[in-house]
């Protein structure tokens, strides 16, 4: 994602934490806990903690259709 210019999905999520509503800022920790990104998020935190490792089409079967396909979509995202 960095290094290619690609939008955040479900599956590469491996966690959430605190409280946001789609729309909100919100920033993006690597393994280390190290900041690497911020973007605009598609989906609340509680929705996004039930989607979390899900590949697409999971979410569809699991959760039911979504507006977007991506957590955060590259035009939506900024690499720091």
């Amino acid at each position: 994602m960095v290094t290619r210019g690609k939008s955040l999905l479900a599956s590469g999520i491996v966690e959430v934490t605190g409280e946001f509503e789609a729309g909100d800022p919100v920033g993006c920790l690597n393994t280390d806990g190290k900041e690497f990104a911020k973007g605009l998020v598609n989906f609340s935190s509680d929705l996004l903690k039930r989607m979390k490792g899900l590949k697409t089409q999971d979410i569809h079967r699991t959760i039911g259709p979504q507006e977007y396909e991506e957590v955060i979509h590259r035009d939506n995202l900024v690499i720091l």
